[in-house]
């Protein structure tokens, strides 16, 4: 029927059916077509795809708070939580408003994906698995904007045709329950499978110098100083494997070294020049002239270090990199550890290649990162061999035991 045409003139054919009637008909025809599972199959993937992507962010953000940020200082432990939270507003903004939401799903993918390969290409060079590692949080954010995109679409279809959604407050709000719930239900999950772990870890608040029998292996580590990174809460800053290698290079100290503006450190440049050199025979100052008292640890030692509950975690260095094989669960505790400083890796004095060099994870992980490679997250912490008379001056922590303290 021609909506210009007069109500009147329809009504003149007898058995013309009203012009009220007859486009109430046609608009809920159009609905029905609109509700076919066709029609709403990119709206209903649009929204699984980003359920998807709130439980993979939220996982990851409540299991990295846990990991590498509980116990450091105020607020900063939920910055791990703002992906999922962005996540999880971007989902309820698209539900709501479908080709706004759409377009800033695909604003934020597109930015997203364009950061990480450039992040990537600069640290190690792209590569088919770097790319694709990262898609189903990236690039499919973008394919998640432009399905939205078209449940715009029909949504405002459905509208041209006056239909509005039955069933009650819940029902029709069903969509916006099912995100929170996911954040809520993957959040209190990895909460529940943590809480053991933090609940039993061990801090004696003890922070100087330590004399820690490990696997096979006993050493004096170095107190809370320059020999002892604090991440964060450090005056030196987060120190890079390259920068602790350089630093005895003239001129010494921290800054440019002429000659290495276009590669990094080597191994044996670490062991002429580390900064462990300089550092006091207390552990508390850098010195002006070679020491020569302290060192890096090497992976191996680290791996045979690892503490559980305040003695050894029997850990021997298994495939590298890899995970370690440990009789107990190492965590990040004291004595070799500071559960409320930021550093859940220590470097460690070997090479991976001229590029990379070896670190080991408080829970018993060896992996590689550029030399170059200085955030609150990796710190180090030198050691050297036991002397006599350190046992009646050192706090000593056994193998199986508790601490042994001289005073």
């Amino acid at each position: 029927m021609d909506p210009d045409t007069p109500a009147d003139d329809a009504a003149v054919a007898p058995g013309n059916p009203s012009p009220r009637r007859g486009e109430t008909a046609a608009s809920e025809e159009a609905a029905d077509d609109l509700l076919t599972l066709r029609a709403r199959l990119p709206g209903l993937t649009a929204g699984a795809l980003m359920l998807l992507t709130v439980g993979l962010w939220t996982f990851w953000g409540f299991m990295e708070m846990y990991y590498e940020g509980w116990g450091q200082p105020g607020l900063t432990p939920l910055a791990y939580l703002i992906p999922g939270v962005i996540f999880l507003l971007l989902t309820l903004a698209a539900q709501r408003w479908p080709r706004a939401g759409g377009v800033a799903l695909v604003v934020v993918g597109g930015l997203f994906t364009l950061w990480w390969w450039g992040m990537q290409a600069a640290r190690s060079g792209l590569s088919l698995r770097s790319i694709l590692s990262m898609f189903p949080v990236s690039g499919l954010v973008v394919i998640t904007g432009v399905l939205f995109m078209l449940e715009g679409r029909r949504r405002r279809a459905l509208r041209r045709a006056s239909w509005t959604p039955a069933g009650g407050w819940i029902r029709r709000n069903m969509r916006y329950l099912t995100a929170v719930g996911v954040f809520v239900t993957v959040g209190l999950g990895c909460s529940a499978w943590y809480a053991p772990i933090l609940l039993s870890r061990v801090d004696d608040g003890y922070r100087g110098a330590a004399i820690v029998e490990g696997n096979g292996v006993t050493l004096v580590w170095a107190p809370d100083g320059p020999g002892w990174s604090r991440g964060l809460q450090d005056s030196l800053g987060s120190l890079s494997w390259n920068e602790i290698a350089c630093y005895g290079m003239p001129p010494v100290g921290f800054g440019e070294k002429p000659g290495t503006e276009d590669r990094f450190a080597t191994g044996e440049e670490m062991e002429r020049f580390g900064m462990f050199r300089y550092l006091s025979a207390d552990g508390t100052t850098l010195c002006e002239e070679p020491q020569d008292i302290w060192r890096m640890p090497t992976t191996e030692e680290i791996v045979r270090s690892l503490v559980h509950h305040g003695g050894s975690a029997g850990c021997v260095p298994g495939e590298v990199p890899g995970r370690v094989d440990c009789s107990l669960r190492p965590d990040k505790e004291t004595p070799l550890w500071a559960p409320d400083w930021s550093p859940i890796y220590l470097w460690a004095a070997d090479e991976h290649d001229s590029d990379e060099a070896y670190y080991v994870s408080y829970n018993g992980w060896i992996g590689h990162q550029p030399k170059d490679w200085g955030n609150p997250r990796h710190g180090h912490r030198f050691v050297r061999e036991p002397q006599p008379g350190d046992e009646e001056a050192i706090r000593t922590y056994g193998a199986s035991s508790l601490p042994r303290d001289p005073r």
